[in-house]
């Protein structure tokens, strides 16, 4: 197959060029040479940004485009429009953060999901809203009923969960490897049942590539794995690999947001959902608990935690990594945890 990525150098993107390459596909990276431009230089590589140089594609044709780094829908319109034409197939990577309400469990491809009014997001694109933020979830919906309106019945959109991984730069997964393998005193947030979904990039790139090949199109919600995780789990077993002698300290939500800790941020994986609320706020109770039977009906597969946890931690430790965007910085850390190892031993 020839396909064309949009992207292709930087986490889900260089894992699916990776794969693309074993199975001897013909692959073509669209990019902006901004993150590991050397990555494959056995690769064609065109080098340009995908609102103002889509033209440099030339008029060519591919058998797939796998959209990596489509986030808003004005930056995603010009090269759908121009690739319309020149392919018949159009993967694009999506997230389950389109649903407009996660206060139920079970969520489907069915689900409504969010938007925002026309006027408002001509005020975004004039403010220059960038890939992330607030309306994140909408802008990916947005960006989804674009690439229909424009290619009808020939796009598969992809609405993954958390990824995770070696090469992860949003840290959320990293932070917490990193943590644990430290040892000493840990806080950590909530409860250990609180369940977790998430989806090992290495998994995700290669079913990508599967629906890809098969033409598959429509909407699928991409995470897991299919048996449930738990934050409790998911400690235990980084403590297990990393051979440490953590100690892990759950800490009450109430107490964590009275506060103010940032929940996925200082906390990577903490969505707060046993706290009170203020009028019309719902708990973000589904979450991490999406529905995926429509994704294991085409075979997706996921390989052991164990792996996933092993193979990040050998990554952090050949990068010698320490600084990381996500998670709590260490004094914050001692002072919440004397805080509350004071208040219980008060109780």
């Amino acid at each position: 197959m020839k396909i064309l990525i949009i992207g292709g150098t930087r986490f889900l993107g260089r894992f699916i060029t990776r794969e693309a390459q074993r199975r001897g596909h013909e692959i073509t990276l669209f990019h902006r040479g901004r993150a590991n431009p050397g990555l494959f230089p056995d690769v064609e590589n065109i080098l340009g940004d995908r609102v103002e140089a889509i033209g440099l594609l030339g008029d060519r044709r591919w058998d797939s485009v796998i959209d990596t780094c489509g986030f808003v829908p004005w930056a995603v319109a010009p090269s759908v429009r121009y690739l319309k034409n020149r392919t018949e197939h159009y993967v694009f990577v999506s997230s389950i953060s389109v649903y407009a309400d996660f206060s139920r469990i079970g969520i489907d491809e069915s689900s409504p999901v969010d938007t925002l009014p026309e006027k408002k997001v001509e005020e975004l694109e004039r403010e220059g809203y960038g890939p992330y933020g607030e309306h994140y979830g909408a802008m990916k919906a947005l960006c989804e009923r674009l690439i229909d309106r424009e290619m009808p019945g020939r796009a598969l959109h992809v609405r993954s969960g958390l990824i995770v991984g070696p090469h992860d730069y949003m840290d959320r997964f990293p932070y917490w490897i990193h943590r644990v393998a430290r040892g000493g005193e840990i806080l950590a947030p909530g409860h250990p049942g609180q369940p977790v979904q998430w989806i090992d990039v290495r998994d995700l790139a290669n079913w990508i590539l599967d629906m890809a090949e098969r033409r598959q199109t429509g909407v699928m919600n991409v995470t897991g794995p299919e048996t449930p995780l738990t934050m409790g789990h998911i400690l235990e077993e980084c403590r297990r690999i990393a051979g440490s002698e953590a100690e892990f300290t759950w800490v009450d939500e109430e107490f964590l947001l009275e506060r103010q800790v940032q929940p996925w941020t200082e906390l990577p994986l903490w969505l707060p959902v046993n706290r009170g609320l203020s009028d019309g706020e719902k708990p973000p109770v589904g979450f991490f608990r999406v529905n995926i039977d429509r994704a294991l009906q085409t075979g997706l597969s996921f390989r052991p935690l164990s792996e996933t946890i092993s193979d990040t931690l050998q990554w952090l430790n050949a990068e010698n990594k320490d600084a990381f965007i996500a998670g709590l910085i260490p004094e914050k850390e001692r002072r919440l945890l004397s805080e509350w190892n004071e208040k219980k031993a008060r109780s």
